[in-house]
């Protein structure tokens, strides 16, 4: 069996018009002045599935309302495993550029590569002395990547990844929840497995989503004076720092934060920092449920 694309290249009299509507909204204006609720949204998108459905059923060769309704993406707020695990992995290849770029600063200031780190250096206090040269740098640097990015640039149109959705390795049986009807048609043994393996992944979805409430939580918790003693702490902490800045000029105070965040391993320690101590002591509310 062989595979089957189709590209369709629109093409424009006037390069200006098409750039023009780069910063027009996508939508008419009523729509943004007078906007639909999501239950008129779905009205609406279930109307217009029909309305495409029943056309195309009359025609020759007739197609079948699943067939549009896949096509339209009807299911799309439906839950599968298949589409979680694509998502997921778009949202880590989406990441991957800013850990990358983590991972290169934990580098340099390990020291891993002492002439990038000198390079560094250099370049922070050249950044710090004029700061004026930041957002020029900054928006050069873009400039730069964009060119060298040309060469790679996709020589072809966009089609149906099968290796981006995740259908190559997908399971039998997740294909076989995927198109399964609303309300489900299944025995009970089937939907017991995947209701265990629905379990499985919200639990460990609650537990990021129960970390990620406990740091806020913790940072929420510095001035409710919950814990009164760090609260004092933090407090003294604000106005020693507040006199601080006020007195010395905020290029020094940048410089020696830099040259600190960039010291020498020699100079560090394998413990956590005081800061993270500090953080990690504060009260959240995770104690307080059942």
């Amino acid at each position: 069996m062989g595979e089957l694309q189709l590209a369709v290249r629109f093409t424009c009299l006037s390069i200006m018009n098409i750039l023009y509507l780069y910063g027009q909204p996508l939508l008419p204006k009523m729509h943004y002045l007078q906007p639909f609720s999501v239950s008129q949204l779905d009205t609406l998108r279930y109307q217009a599935t029909t309305i495409v459905a029943a056309r195309l059923g009359r025609a020759e060769p007739p197609l079948q309302r699943e067939v549009v309704e896949y096509l339209l993406d009807v299911d799309s707020h439906m839950w599968s495993m298949r589409r979680s695990k694509a998502n997921f992995f778009r949202v880590m290849s989406l990441m991957s550029g800013a850990v990358a770029i983590l991972r290169w600063l934990d580098e340099v200031g390990r020291w891993r590569n002492p002439v990038t780190t000198l390079l560094v250096h250099v370049l922070f206090v050249i950044l710090l002395w004029y700061p004026e040269l930041i957002l020029p740098t900054v928006f050069l640097y873009m400039f730069l990547i964009g060119l060298w990015n040309y060469r790679l640039r996709p020589r072809r149109p966009p089609h149906m990844d099968t290796k981006l959705s995740w259908a190559e390795a997908a399971h039998a049986d997740e294909l076989d929840e995927e198109f399964d009807t609303f309300p489900t048609s299944k025995t009970q043994e089937v939907l017991r497995m995947r209701y265990d393996r629905l379990r499985s992944v919200a639990g460990r979805m609650q537990t990021v989503v129960g970390d990620l409430a406990t740091q806020g939580e913790r940072l929420q918790g510095v001035l409710s004076w919950r814990d009164p003693r760090a609260t004092a702490l933090f407090v003294a902490f604000c106005l020693v720092a507040a006199v601080v800045l006020y007195v010395t000029p905020a290029r020094m105070v940048g410089l020696v934060v830099g040259l600190y965040v960039l010291r020498h391993p020699r100079f560090r320690s394998k413990l956590p920092s005081v800061p993270s101590n500090f953080f990690k002591r504060l009260p959240s509310k995770i104690d307080s449920l059942l």
